[in-house]
């Protein structure tokens, strides 16, 4: 169990009982010279871990987990949550842009789209230019922040164009 490949989220405990910090507890078993002392160490530690994680109070979750979750909630505003804050070791962390290929698309109405992503979420776009190309299934899509709550996205190379999403 590697720790560049997991991260462990403690749930909330009752209201009394206090905060427990398993991987740093685990982290100071290192420090005991004594082998058979570290061992016990460390066997108390692994077993408080799985005792947690069957009760429910500790999840371990995947990078691979924590990346979906992540793509999955592209444009919502969340608030700052450490697991999915990332830990700049995938190069789609550091990058402004999110792309994509789109699941589906329609024309809602003369001058807006409806589109949803491979990760279902359901994206509009309002009075896009004239030339924009219909939205079909496959379609690639990169997204880029822009301001109060919109994007620009620009749907297999043509020009960007202003929208927000909407579930």
């Amino acid at each position: 169990m590697g720790a560049a490949g997991i991260a462990c989220l403690a749930t909330s405990l009752p209201a009394l009982a206090q905060e427990v910090d398993y991987l740093a507890e685990l982290k100071a078993c290192r420090s005991i010279a004594d082998e058979a002392a570290r061992l016990a160490c460390y066997d108390a530690k692994v077993g408080a871990i799985v005792t947690a994680s069957d009760e429910g109070d500790v999840k371990v979750v995947s990078r691979d987990e924590v990346r979906r979750t992540r793509r999955q909630l592209f444009g919502i505003s969340m608030p700052d949550i450490a697991i999915l804050k990332g830990d700049g070791k995938d190069d789609e962390e550091l990058s402004d842009l999110f792309e994509t290929t789109i699941a589906s698309g329609r024309q809602t109405g003369p001058s807006s789209w409806r589109f949803t992503t491979a990760e279902g979420a359901v994206w509009e776009i309002n009075n896009p230019p004239r030339k924009l190309a219909p939205i079909s299934p496959g379609d690639k899509v990169v997204f880029k922040k822009a301001s109060l709550g919109y994007f620009f996205i620009r749907i297999n190379g043509q020009i960007g164009v202003k929208g927000r999403r909407v579930q």
